[in-house]
């Protein structure tokens, strides 16, 4: 059935979204529909969709609401291929900006706002800067597959970590290497993870450590989107896998350069485990409406 998609194009240090209000669940897009809204030369263009659907109207949405009755707000998140994504950390950013504009979440002060995801309940702050999403707890996840990508001549080890998605980080020497990769092409891993995985490329600053922060520069390429600005769970696993080699004095702060701009990054010791949090920015850009069929 063709109907208007009634739309805001939101991003977050680039990495772009179309989203959606469909709070009682009556307009889930086709993969296909999605794919189409994401092209950038017959679509609006974006690296993903999310539809904002209240959580007791979804199947995924009942597991949320298990974990946290407060996360009646649910993250429907499709990469631009029209593949389903576990969530998304520049995305959710997006997202609770989203909700606060369209009147659906209403946040005083510092409180967390609880949002369902595939990869379970998130929750995210208003900060000064823009906005911190806590992913939870991290883990090691997936070994060290061998990294294969063009324009770089040798293959090197990454380093598997599950941030609610799966992601494997490669160190390179240098910005010049960072720099030389064509990432419009998939990197090949090997073994290659059933699932797939985003993969992030990383150079460590000159020095490592400042003011009491690591620094790194990242490129990624997107599991079902290709290279993008920036990727929010991305940032998370570089700085994880860089403080993972760095060894025990390395800082729980760290800030990481994207194409798109600037992401922070800091782990925090809870009673369930090591947290990670990502904070930046999560704008809003225009409004649209687009025929589909």
């Amino acid at each position: 059935m063709a109907f208007d998609l009634r739309f805001t194009k939101g991003q977050g240090t680039g990495n772009d979204f179309v989203l959606f209000s469909d709070p009682e669940g009556e307009h889930e897009l086709s993969p296909t529909q999605i794919a189409a809204v994401c092209d950038r030369r017959f679509g609006v263009g974006a690296d993903g969709v999310i539809r904002a659907v209240r959580s007791d109207r979804l199947a995924d949405g009942a597991g949320a609401l298990a974990e946290d009755p407060q996360a009646t707000w649910f993250m429907d998140y499709w990469n631009a291929d029209g593949s389903v994504s576990e969530m998304c950390g520049n995305g959710i950013r997006v997202f609770v900006r989203y909700l606060v504009d369209q009147g659906h979440v209403a946040p005083s002060g510092d409180e967390w706002i609880a949002i369902g995801t595939r990869a379970g309940v998130r929750r995210v702050r208003v900060t000064g800067a823009g906005f911190e999403a806590d992913l939870g707890v991290w883990r090691l996840d997936g070994g060290e597959p061998l990294v294969r990508a063009k324009n770089l001549p040798v293959a090197r080890p990454g380093l598997g970590i599950d941030v609610g998605n799966p992601h494997v980080v490669v160190a390179l020497a240098d910005d010049d290497e960072l720099d030389g990769l064509d990432l419009a092409y998939l990197p090949i891993l090997e073994p290659q993870p059933q699932a797939g995985a985003n993969v992030e490329f990383v150079v460590p600053a000159e020095p490592l450590v400042e003011n009491g922060r690591g620094r790194i520069r990242m490129r990624v390429h997107e599991r079902g989107s290709g290279e993008t600005l920036s990727c929010g769970t991305g940032a998370v696993a570089a700085a994880l896998a860089v403080r993972h080699w760095a060894g025990e004095h390395a800082p729980d702060t760290w800030v990481v350069q994207v194409p798109g701009g600037v992401l922070g990054v800091r782990m925090e010791s809870r009673p369930d485990g090591e947290h990670v949090l990502l904070s930046g920015p999560g704008e809003l850009v225009f409004d649209g409406v687009l025929a589909l069929a």
